[in-house]
């Protein structure tokens, strides 16, 4: 079972990630949102939803980089293994922590309030909270890398990821002895990327980052009136 959790299941998780995101954007480019619900209970949305996406981006990049990142490059540039696990676990134990706060106050909000509820489909509620208790399970196996602090650990996972991306058949053992509580962690993150196309997170991959460049709009008055 190991081998296909972590040697058959990510292929499988990439490419329905892949192929469903953008089956979904050509069928249906309206469903493709956020589905906001801001002008409900809005102080509470905005305080959830900062902490909540700024912890996520942050540890989202921080495994993009640190799982990605060959690792010669790292001794290249004088950064031992100890100094890049140590890194790893304060920044990402504070992003960690700022998007539980964050997501726990967004799925309050969802379920407590009755109009929010009502307005909330099952995906929205559901992958909420795998992402909550992904969080969960990430925070935790930081107390067990401080166990690690040589990162010798974390090379694995770094082989590991590695391994996936160049077809090495050999990926899935180099993570076969680490603590359960990383394996739990690297299939629910296999599962949300699994379900990923069927979800409001699907607006992640839209970020509206044209406006950054986009010229602004002036609006003037005349008094000309139309015929």
């Amino acid at each position: 079972m190991h081998e296909f959790f972590f040697g058959t299941y990510p292929y499988i998780a990439l490419s329905v990630l892949l192929l469903g995101s953008i089956a979904r954007y050509e069928r249906d480019p309206f469903t493709w949102k956020s589905s906001s619900s801001q002008l409900l209970r809005r102080k509470q949305l905005v305080i959830g939803s900062v902490l909540f996406h700024v912890g996520v981006l942050v540890i989202f990049f921080g495994h993009l980089v640190g799982l990605l990142t060959p690792i010669w490059v790292f001794d290249a540039l004088g950064i031992s293994h100890g100094a890049k696990q140590l890194l790893a676990v304060i920044a990402g134990g504070v992003a960690g922590v700022m998007a539980l706060a964050g997501g726990a106050m967004l799925l309050h909000r969802r379920l407590m309030d009755p109009r929010i509820r009502a307005n909330s489909t099952f995906a929205d509620t559901g992958i909420l909270i795998l992402l909550l208790v992904q969080l969960v399970l990430g925070v935790l196996t930081i107390f067990v890398s401080l166990q690690h602090l040589d990162g010798h650990e974390m090379t694995k996972f770094m082989a590991w990821a590695s391994g996936i991306f160049t077809f090495d058949g050999q990926a899935a053992s180099y993570i076969e002895d680490v603590n359960l509580l990383f394996k739990l962690h690297l299939f629910l993150g296999l599962t949300i990327f699994l379900l990923f196309p069927f979800t409001r997170l699907v607006h992640m991959l839209s970020v509206p980052v044209r406006y950054i460049w986009r010229p602004g709009y002036q609006i003037v008055r005349t008094k000309k009136r139309g015929a």
